[in-house]
C-alpha cells in the first residue's frame, strides 16, 4: 500500500482516463491524452478548454482553406497559421523546462520542445483531415506531410519551415557522430527509416520519456514517479521504464511495490545488462526487511 500522498500523487484519476485513451491505440486522442500527461504538474486541469481552443485554430483555418487547395498545401497552410501568423515557437533559451513538453502550457505560452509543438500541428491537422504524421527523427520530432511528389518534412520547432533532404542528412550525421557512429556512415540508406511516421501511442511514450529524463536529472523523484507510471500504461512491458519505477518507489520508501517491480524486470530482462545490479538491489532489499 502506498502512503497517502504518494497515492495521491500517483493520480488514480488521471491514471483512468489516461489508461482509457491509451487503449484505443491508433485511434487515441492524441491531443487530450498529452493534456492529461500535463496533469503531473497540474493535478486540477481541465482539458476542455484547451481542446476547445485547438478546435478553434481548425475552426479558422478550415473556412480560410476551403474545399480546393490540394492537402498537402492545405497542411503547410496550418503550419503558416501556427508558426507565422499566432507565433508559436521553440524554445531554445530555456529547452528543458519541463512546461515545453505540457500542451496546456504550449497553448498558453506560445512556446515549447519540438515534439509538443508537433503535437499541436498534429492536433490541428487531423481535425482537417489532413495528411500529417509526426516522425521521431533522432534528437528531433519532426512532421511529415504526404504530397504528390514525395512527403514535405516540418520543423516546428523551427517555425514549420520545411526541410531540404541535405539538412536532414546533415542533422542525422551530427546525431550519428554524437553517438559515436562513424561519419562515413551510409546516411543515404537510413534517412528513408528515419522518416517513417511515428504512431500516436510512440508519441506519448516519448513526451513522457522526455520528462522523465529532466525530473531525473533535477532529482524530482515524485514527479519521475508520476512521468514513468504513465509512460508504463504506454509500454507495460519496457524493462527500463519497470527498472527505474522500483528504483524510484525504493527512493520514496514504498518498498514492497519497488521489490514488485524490481522483480518484474528480470522477469522482462532475465540477461539484460542491468540484471545482476538489479539481483542485488532485491537481495539487499530483503534483507533489510523491507517487506516490513
Amino acid at each position: 500500500m502506498l502512503p497517502e500522498r504518494l497515492r495521491i500523487l500517483t493520480m488514480p484519476n488521471t491514471r483512468e482516463q489516461f489508461t482509457a485513451l491509451v487503449a484505443a491505440g491508433s485511434r487515441c486522442d492524441l491531443d487530450h491524452a498529452a493534456l492529461e500527461i500535463a496533469r503531473i504538474a497540474y493535478p486540477d486541469l481541465d482539458p476542455r478548454p484547451y481542446l476547445a481552443r485547438i478546435e478553434a485554430y481548425a475552426d479558422t483555418l478550415r473556412t480560410r482553406i476551403g474545399q480546393t487547395l490540394p492537402p498537402h498545401q492545405a497542411t503547410l497552410e496550418v503550419a503558416r497559421y501556427l508558426f507565422e501568423e499566432l507565433e508559436f515557437r521553440g524554445n531554445s533559451d530555456d529547452y528543458y523546462d519541463p512546461r515545453n513538453s505540457f500542451l496546456n502550457d504550449v497553448l498558453d505560452r506560445r512556446t515549447g520542445i519540438p515534439i509538443a509543438l508537433s503535437v499541436l500541428l498534429l492536433s490541428v491537422t487531423a481535425r482537417l483531415g489532413l495528411p500529417a504524421h509526426g516522425v521521431g527523427f533522432p534528437g528531433h520530432f519532426l512532421v511529415r506531410v504526404d504530397a504528390p511528389n514525395g512527403p514535405l518534412i516540418l520543423d516546428p520547432f523551427s517555425g514549420g519551415r520545411t526541410l531540404r533532404r541535405d539538412e536532414l542528412l546533415a542533422r542525422l550525421r551530427a546525431f550519428s557522430e554524437a553517438g559515436g557512429g562513424q561519419p562515413g556512415s551510409d546516411l543515404q540508406r537510413v534517412l528513408p527509416q528515419a522518416l517513417q511516421p511515428t504512431g500516436t501511442l510512440e508519441i506519448l511514450g516519448r513526451m513522457l520519456g522526455n520528462l522523465l529524463s529532466i525530473y531525473l536529472e533535477r532529482e524530482d523523484n515524485e514527479a519521475a514517479l508520476m512521468a514513468v507510471d504513465l509512460l508504463l500504461i504506454v509500454a507495460p512491458d519496457a524493462p527500463e521504464p519497470t527498472r527505474l519505477r522500483g528504483l524510484l518507489y525504493e527512493r520514496l520508501e514504498c518498498y514492497a511495490s519497488a521489490l514488485g517491480d524490481l522483480r518484474r524486470y528480470l522477469t522482462l530482462a532475465p540477461s539484460g545488462p542491468l540484471a545482476a545490479e538489479v539481483r542485488t538491489r532485491i537481495l539487499e532489499l530483503e534483507e533489510h526487511g523491507a517487506l516490513h
